[in-house]
């Protein structure tokens, strides 16, 4: 048996494969809501075989989204339109997972085909916050400094997230830490300079992300697993590196966390990114290596057998797919296919199983 297709179980849930499909914005929704373009989009992945789709970065604050466009878990309001995903998700086999996100300096901007620039009030933006009040990029306007009464909102606002999350019906949830947004900010010391508790040593700056790990697990029954998603590294000197994020998977594994999601950057706009096939599988397998910690392999991962090598080597234990799940949202059973597995097509396409 080809290795992606063995079942994955952590805690009471498990993965039918290891082909998770990545949270992937869509810039869609109104008023954080979801709609008909949501669930097409992730029910045509269920159909197409993933064993887990994790919902796009979900805003658990109004001020936390990247752009007006994105979905939000911060009122009661969004639960019956993410239960109707939950619920298609479940009946075909894939295990519902979301994303939970707050995006700090970097929200209020456009969405990318409408330009990705920063929005003022004007135009319907917002003021952003952050652990400094430094700007994402030169021509931003500078995010405000949370004080310690807005740190606590924040984990607050991610502990009650968490509670909409499993009340909507989610099995797994996983915290960004990663690509330049809020936590992530905290982490890096090229955008947190604070000089209270918050900031300044490495156990200062990974404060907040175990605030809000704690927090949510509060929330949380037993046996669904938290994941958390990281930049492994700014790619900047001065930055954050692989080696912190060694450190902080030990951590996260103290504190309840059952895989680490390592992808890359996003924190500095000018960092040299060499990106290329397989780029970041390396860091999910040191943090495997180092630590014992579960990893999720993520970045143009493009192939069967690229994925089954990166499995059957022990790089991770799970293949993250993210824009090759957009060109292809049945990736699963075409490498099934080219792996030579036999697995289940949905009763409707049994017709197409064989090319004959």
């Amino acid at each position: 048996m080809a290795q992606l297709f063995t079942p994955f179980t952590q805690r009471g849930i498990t993965l039918k494969n290891r082909i998770v499909i990545s949270p992937m914005c869509q810039y869609s929704a109104q008023d954080g809501l979801s709609n008909d373009w949501h669930l097409v989009h992730v029910g045509s992945r269920a159909v197409g075989g993933a064993g887990l789709l994790l919902l796009e970065a979900t805003a658990v604050a109004p001020e936390g989204r990247i752009t007006p466009d994105d979905l939000g878990i911060w009122h009661e309001e969004h639960l019956p339109g993410l239960r109707r995903m939950v619920e298609f998700l479940k009946s075909h086999g894939c295990v519902p997972g979301i994303q939970l996100a707050h995006a700090g300096r970097k929200a209020s901007h456009a969405s990318p085909w409408k330009g990705g620039h920063q929005l003022g009030p004007d135009a319907g933006g917002w003021s952003t916050v952050a652990p400094s009040a430094l700007a994402f990029a030169p021509n931003e306007t500078p995010p405000l400094a949370l004080d310690e009464a807005g740190i606590l909102r924040v984990t607050e606002a991610f502990r009650a997230a968490a509670r909409r999350a499993v009340a909507a019906g989610f099995e797994v949830l996983e915290i960004h830490a990663a690509h330049g947004y809020l936590l992530h900010q905290f982490l890096s010391p090229l955008s947190n300079h604070r000089p209270d508790a918050y900031g300044g040593s490495f156990e200062n700056r990974a404060r907040l992300l175990l605030e809000v790990v704690a927090a949510i697990r509060t929330e949380m029954p037993l046996h669904l697993p938290l994941w958390v998603r990281v930049s492994a590294t700014d790619w900047t000197e001065g930055g954050w590196t692989a080696e912190d994020t060694v450190r902080l998977a030990l951590l996260l594994k103290e504190n309840g966390v059952d895989l680490l999601d390592c992808s890359t950057g996003g924190n500095v706009a000018t960092a040299p990114i060499p990106v290329g096939p397989g780029y970041q599988v390396p860091f999910a397998e040191q943090v495997r290596r180092c630590t014992g910690l579960a990893t999720g392999a993520v970045g143009l991962i493009t192939a069967a057998q690229q994925a089954e090598h990166i499995l059957a080597t022990g790089q991770a234990d799970v293949i993250l797919l993210g824009r090759e799940s957009l060109r292809d949202p049945y990736f699963p059973l075409h490498a099934a296919r080219e792996l030579g597995v036999e697995v289940a097509w949905p009763d409707q396409y049994t017709r197409a199983k064989s090319r004959l």
